[in-house]
C-alpha cells in the first residue's frame, strides 16, 4: 500500500511534535522555516538540492 502525503503536512507534524514534546519555542520553528525559504532563493539552492538527492539515494540504496 502506498500512502502519499504532502510535504507541508509532514513538516507541519514534525514542527508540532517538536513544539509539543521537545519544548522548542514556536518562534524558533518560524525562524527556521523562513530561513529555509530565503535559502532556497540563493545560489546555494542547487547545491543543497543535489546534496539532498544524493543523501536520499544513499539511504534508499539506489546510488550509482
Amino acid at each position: 500500500m502506498t500512502v502519499s502525503l504532502p510535504l507541508v503536512l509532514v513538516l507541519g507534524l514534525i514542527a508540532w511534535g517538536t513544539v509539543r514534546f521537545l519544548g522548542v519555542r514556536v518562534w524558533i520553528v518560524v525562524v527556521i522555516a523562513l530561513f529555509g525559504f530565503l535559502l532556497s532563493r540563493t545560489v546555494l539552492a542547487p547545491l543543497i538540492d543535489s546534496g539532498t538527492r544524493s543523501g536520499v539515494d544513499v539511504i534508499n540504496g539506489t546510488h550509482d
